[in-house]
């Protein structure tokens, strides 16, 4: 460095050489980074397997889910606005969870956003809305889904009420998981997730997509046909053949990338090698985890990372 432009660098003070260090730091780091997507990225050519159909978030586990054309996908699933996908549980008083499977009754609970409020309907039900962001004084309760802890904030006695007088069994409780509280290891239900996958209170996967394909195979060997409301996807994928969202591994919807785990079980039998995985349950759909979060919506391509 010499002539005018070395004496001014060398009156400038100590923090604007820390500044320019650190803008010169970010700036490399930037650069790593963007390099860093293009080559994870170029592990493998995208070849398009078929397009997203429908995006379909389930706030409260077992509830009806709220169709959306757009939707932020987060580490622990789907998100629109207010909304997230399985963030609110039914339990019984002593905090254990209480699905469709234990009442069948809970599909005809639609659940709705208005103003920062949940809403809550169902035939022969007045509406009933409450704030999603609850009181603090509202209890913190312990539950138990499937065996392994999670906490839940209380939604109060109002609501607890309804839900009680609409499934008309006994008394039951909704609680809401929040940001601070601890969530569910995927890996703990399924060894085939990584220790870094969690939910909140979905069965085991922030995400699970299914093909109108599929849904199409199984319907033409039933009697009574079933909707795509009866396995509860959140991504529905058109434009491929039945099953063959079982091969993905590695998927690219829009930003979002999302890592293939296991198949959903279901009604097909698995492969004698997998046996030791899904026992003797029957399958359909596949579960996904989250590697990189974006907003995804309807009428975007899906790719599959080819090797």
């Amino acid at each position: 460095m010499s002539g005018a432009l070395g004496r001014v660098m060398a009156a400038a003070p100590r923090w604007l050489w820390a500044a320019a260090a650190a803008a010169a730091l970010g700036a490399l780091l930037g650069a790593w980074r963007w390099a860093g997507r293009g080559r994870r990225r170029r592990r493998g050519r995208l070849e398009r397997v078929g397009t997203v159909s429908r995006l379909v978030v389930y706030p409260v586990k077992s509830c009806r889910g709220a169709a959306v054309s757009r939707a932020e996908v987060t580490p622990m699933g789907l998100r629109s606005g207010d909304l997230r996908d399985r963030f609110w549980l039914v339990t019984k008083e002593d905090g254990h969870m209480v699905t469709a499977r234990q009442e069948p009754r809970l599909v005809l609970v639609s659940v709705g956003c208005e103003n920062g409020c949940l809403t809550l309907s169902a035939p022969e039900m007045t509406k009933l809305s409450f704030p999603i962001r609850l009181p603090r004084k509202n209890r913190v309760r312990d539950c138990r889904i499937f065996g392994l802890d999670i906490q839940g904030r209380d939604c109060g006695d109002e609501v607890a009420q309804w839900i009680t007088s609409f499934l008309k069994t006994e008394p039951y409780r909704l609680v809401h998981f929040e940001p601070s509280m601890v969530p569910r290891k995927s890996k703990d239900i399924i060894n085939r997730f990584r220790t870094t996958d969690e939910v909140a209170y979905p069965d085991c996967s922030p995400v699970l997509m299914l093909t109108e394909a599929s849904l199409e195979d199984l319907n033409s060997r039933l009697e009574k046909k079933v909707k795509m409301e009866y396995f509860r996807p959140n991504i529905l994928v058109s434009g491929c053949s039945a099953y063959e969202e079982d091969s993905w591994e590695d998927i690219v919807i829009g930003d979002v990338e999302l890592k293939g785990t296991v198949s959903c079980g279901s009604y097909r039998l698995c492969d004698p090698s997998e046996q030791h995985l899904y026992k003797s349950s029957p399958l359909f759909g596949r579960y996904f985890a989250v590697d990189k979060t974006g907003t995804i919506q309807v009428g975007d391509p899906v790719y599959k990372i080819v090797q």
